[in-house]
């Protein structure tokens, strides 16, 4: 049986599946950065390798907010925040320790986990601003349109919370380095394709939905909810 619940309510409750779905969206987060050096070219537009598994923790984020609401997958957010700044400094860390003399693999490891501070931290703003947008999008198209119409949800929320997660990283990465024309080109390019990827993960995401709903018993509603980012 599904019941409705407060944000507030939500928050002294223990759930079977949010350990598990929490852990999933941080290693998106992760693999997507490790994987972001490399790029790929698909219909004359070029893209960096970690597009593929990135757009995936927009749709756990969709579920997390939907499901369990907006303050839990705050906290979530925070701590895929804390996941990646911390993976970055290990990194770094790790690649200045001297290779041993045996190892002759240190150029390629700098180069796939080693990338320019500028784009660690082109990457951390656009997530984090990226996905409290999603979040916020999700949890208050769900009150006004008292839970009805999933798809609209799920695609409001990716078209405002990427566009800001694009268009903030694209800019931050790359701005003086490549022209503004090709800077546009860049965002709408990434920004179509994972507007498109998560369209078509729509399926998806409401079978997980109503999966975690009945399984968890709840359904949340973020009636009477601090939605300032800024809390734990």
């Amino acid at each position: 049986m599904t019941t409705q619940a407060t944000g507030n309510e939500i928050s002294t409750r223990e759930f079977r599946f949010l350990i598990p779905i929490s852990g999933l969206f941080v290693a998106c987060l992760l693999i997507a950065n490790t994987t972001g050096s490399k790029f790929f070219e698909l219909a004359g537009l070029v893209f960096p390798a970690g597009i593929v598994v990135f757009p995936i923790s927009y749709i756990f984020g969709d579920v997390l907010t939907e499901v369990y609401g907006y303050a839990r997958a705050r906290r979530i957010i925070w701590t895929g925040f804390i996941a990646i700044a911390f993976a970055a400094l290990v990194y770094y860390i790790t690649i200045q320790i001297p290779p041993a003399g045996f190892w002759k693999n240190q150029e390629a490891f700098a180069t796939v986990l080693g990338p320019v501070p500028r784009i660690i931290i082109a990457s951390i703003a656009g997530y984090i601003v990226g996905e409290f947008v999603n979040s916020y999008v999700m949890a208050k198209m769900k009150l006004w349109t008292e839970g009805r119409h999933l798809w609209s949800r799920i695609i409001g929320s990716t078209v405002a919370g990427q566009a800001v997660d694009t268009a903030v990283f694209v800019c931050i990465a790359f701005i003086g380095e490549i022209p503004p024309g090709a800077i546009i080109g860049v965002i709408i390019s990434i920004y179509i394709f994972k507007v498109a990827y998560e369209i078509l993960a729509t399926p998806l995401t409401y079978a997980i939905t109503s999966y975690l709903k009945r399984a968890e018993g709840i359904d949340t509603y973020d009636r009477g909810t601090n939605f300032s980012p800024f809390r734990w």
